[in-house]
């Protein structure tokens, strides 16, 4: 059965709007439950977009490594196990100081730059123009959820947190590559080759066992930095409420 473009295109944007708000959700919540649950419905909408593109055997890695595992590694570093002690559900670290925010947003745009640069490099000017298809509609959500990541990751001091924004950056990578790896409009053809979908597909299929890893490492890490010195950041911080 064939389904209408129109259907397909209001799908998509149904997607990517969900994609987006979790994305936000998970990384700007400051209950950390919350937000891990966050994390968890995202990588589950990440498996549809995994659909979407037509690699079936990505979204069950997705839903596995990402939604199952990897969720699963964040929310049980909120638990604690034995000696090693709960961290609080709230995350009430004090945020950076607004003298650096000109450095982080410098930094940030200059990533986001060198990534719109290398798009219309592959794409030419059409990489411009809004998306005409879920492929590119979907690179274009990948651009902006990395975007999303990078500022978690520079702005919050609080260790889970930053995992989870490493993350989300992960994710952003892997939708701009399958949105560049998948076929394109007519228009574009002529500026760029077709692109091995499968060695995509496999190394994002890499990126997903390694972010799988890096978070259960973070997270024991985190675990053992709170048990012996009582702090979930990487520099001791002042408590935030000095009378109490």
């Amino acid at each position: 059965m064939t389904i209408a473009p129109a259907a397909v295109s209001a799908a998509a944007w149904v997607l990517v709007s969900l994609l987006l708000f979790l994305a936000g959700f998970c990384l700007l919540h400051r209950n950390l439950w919350r937000a891990c649950q966050g994390f968890v419905a995202f990588a589950l909408l990440m498996s549809l977009a995994w659909l979407v593109l037509g690699s079936p055997w990505l979204a069950l890695a997705e839903a596995l490594l990402g939604a199952l595992l990897t969720g699963g590694t964040l929310l049980w570093t909120l638990r604690g196990r034995g000696a090693l002690p709960r961290l609080a559900p709230v995350d009430e670290t004090p945020r950076r100081a607004r003298l650096s925010a000109p450095l982080r947003w410098l930094l940030i745009l200059s990533w986001l730059g060198l990534s719109g640069v290398a798009l219309v490099m592959l794409l030419g000017l059409d990489a411009l123009s809004p998306p005409t298809s879920t492929s590119t509609l979907l690179t274009a959500t990948g651009v902006l959820i990395m975007g999303l990541g990078l500022w978690a990751f520079s702005a919050q001091r609080h260790l889970l947190r930053r995992l989870l924004a490493f993350n989300l950056l992960g994710s952003g990578v892997f939708l701009l590559l399958a949105g560049v790896a998948a076929p394109v409009p007519v228009s574009m053809i002529a500026h760029l080759e077709p692109a091995p979908i499968a060695e995509v597909r496999a190394l994002i299929f890499i990126g997903l066992v390694v972010a799988l890893l890096g978070s259960v490492l973070g997270a024991a890490l985190l675990l053992q930095l709170h048990a012996q010195a009582g702090q979930v950041t990487l520099t001791p911080m002042a408590p935030r409420h000095p009378g109490r």
